[in-house]
Formats: C-alpha cells, structure tokens, sequence
C-alpha cells in the first residue's frame, strides 16, 4: 500500500465523519507521480496542506503530491531530496538544521488529551477537567484506576495509548507532560503505553472502540473536519489550566472547534500542547515550491482558520515571511 494518495479523497473522508475512516490505510511509501511539488511529513498538519495543495492547483494549475508519514519521514525525505518540502509539526532541532534544512513556521495546531464519551467517569471528567500533573500521572503510569484518578466510585482499569511512528504531537505531549523544567521522550512514553500505534488516524480507532482508553490527538481528529462539531465517540479532555479541581467558564471550550480555536489564538490554551507548524526544505525552496511557500505565508493563510487550525499572529507571520524572502532573494513575500 502506498503513502501517497488522492487529496481529494481524504478531504472527502475527512469531512464525512470519518477520519477514523482512514485508520489503516496511510503507509510509508509513495511516490509523486510526476507532480511538479511533492511533499510529505506530519501527520497534523496533513489535513491544511491537502487544502492548500487543492486551492493552489486549481489556481495556478501547478501539480502537487501530498504525502503522511509523520514529521521525521517528511525531513528524512526532504534532506536525502525525495521530496521538495517537509511538513513539520515542531521545530527543527540541532542536527536537522547542521545538515541544511530550513524551516518557516506556517500556523498553529493543537494537542489534546482524548477519552470515550463511554467512559465511566466522563461526566466528572468533562465537568471538573483534568491538571497538567493529573495528565502526567495518567501516562507515566502513577494512576492506573479511572475511580482513582477522579475520586469516584468506579473500579475500572486506565488503558493508555501511544504512538510508534516518529510523531512531533507526541513529542508536543512529552513536553507538555513533563512542565515547565522537565520532558518525557517518545520512547519513554512507548514505554508506559499499553498500546502504541501508527498515526493519529489509529489512536483515534483505538480511543473510539475504548470506553476505558486514555491517548492524545491532533485537534482536526477529534473535531469533525468539515462541521467542527465533535465527531463520533472521541471526546477532548478539558484541561483544568489554573489547578483549581474545576473548570471555569474561561476553561471551558470544548463544545466545538470554533471555540476551542479561539482560545489558542487569545493564549488561553497553552503551549504546549500547542505548537507551531512548518514547512522545510534541504537549503532553501527551490523553483515551484518557493512560490508554493510564499503563497503559503500569504494568500494561503486565509484557508488556516476555516479548517481547524489557528493562524500565526500578524507579527509572528511577518517574521516568518521576513525570513523567507532573506533567504529567498527572488521572492515577493513580504509587502
């Protein structure tokens, strides 16, 4: 089975209710068919890109293939020139940048914390949330027993769910479990998982045939693409932000994604779990994908919010165009 598939396709399944519905069928291959832009990495930020290469192709008539993988697939791709651009749902670190990627930020997306609406203990939950130090304790295994966790009268085991694929939300999570000082690698959080899986797409599988389960999702696998609305048995986890023990009208926005999305653009939910995204390439873009980028970070950016990610603020989006045309002396990007 190959990596590559039909943009339109999984727009299509995406917005009929059913990311779970691709649960199992991305693999680790593809090609681009001769497309003139290939692209692959994260998995979070797959979703916008496929919009953006559809708005783009049929504006400019340019071709482009979109690939998953996750984001260390997209940057191994891009630096051995597979591909012309690397979707990223972190920063590049160290080393990535020592053998020559370059990397834009290009929006926001968000991490969070899912269960079963089937869960025994979902009322409490979804009424009081859950802390930062109540989240670790679940994933490393400190709580094991769903009464535990919220106090209440139930006897049931916490089964947790990972990923086993090079994932930045993972990582995302890591960081957001471990505070302010501290961490928790990928590996570590294989470790603690009763499960680990490939993708959003399969977590998500798992989180909704498992009233017990406990994992974390990109946002856009949680919402339903098209409506926003919550979409079948994956709930969020509220995240009870000041420690309270309950959960303040200003904490509470996870009816839809609209409302959610806007409290990542006003601060109010962190970061992490919230991350910037980026596209990459080996050096700088070259040809067709440098006006891709630059379209990207200019006339794309229209297309972030009305599908379920936050857009960059004005001055952050200014640096990061800034920084595109410096290293880019034939591009127009800023104005």
């Amino acid at each position: 089975m190959e990596r590559g598939y039909s943009r339109r396709s999984l727009l299509s399944v995406l917005g009929s209710g059913s990311t779970l519905a691709l649960a199992g069928c991305l693999s680790v291959s593809g090609s681009s068919s001769g497309s003139d832009i290939r692209i692959s990495g994260g998995v979070g930020p797959l979703p916008m890109m496929q919009v953006w290469a559809d708005e783009y192709e049929s504006e400019t008539g340019v071709g482009i293939d979109v690939s998953g993988g996750g984001t260390g697939v997209g940057v191994s791709d891009v630096l051995n020139e597979q591909v012309d651009i690397a979707m990223m749902g972190r920063e590049p670190d160290e080393d990535e940048l020592d053998q020559g990627l370059f990397a834009v930020a290009m929006l926001i997306d968000t991490v969070v914390g899912t269960i079963n609406v089937d869960n025994p203990v979902y009322d409490e939950i979804r009424e009081n949330g859950l802390t930062r130090s109540e989240f670790e304790a679940v994933f490393t295994r400190e709580i094991t027993n769903w009464g535990e966790l919220v106090d209440a009268d139930v006897d049931e085991p916490i089964y947790v769910y990972g990923r086993s694929d090079s994932s930045a939300a993972y990582k995302q999570w890591g960081d957001f479990l471990g505070g302010e000082d501290d961490f928790y690698t990928e590996n570590e959080l294989e470790d603690f998982a009763d499960g680990n899986f490939d993708g959003d797409q399969q977590v998500a599988q798992a989180i909704n045939n498992d009233a017990l389960g406990f994992s974390m999702n990109n946002l856009n696998y949680v919402y339903d693409y098209n409506t926003g609305d919550l979409e079948m048995d994956i709930r969020p986890v509220p995240l009870d932000i000041d420690g309270s023990g309950t959960l303040s009208p200003a904490e509470d926005f996870y009816d839809d994604r609209d409302e959610f999305l806007t409290a990542v653009e006003e601060g109010i939910y962190p970061a992490p779990p919230a991350r910037e995204m980026f596209i990459a390439a080996k050096e700088e873009f070259e040809d067709e994908a440098a006006e891709f980028a630059a379209w990207v970070l200019t006339e794309g950016q229209q297309y972030v919010r009305e599908n379920g990610y936050a857009p960059l603020d004005d001055d952050r989006l200014t640096e990061e165009q800034a920084r595109l045309e410096k290293r880019h002396e034939q591009l127009e990007v800023t104005s």
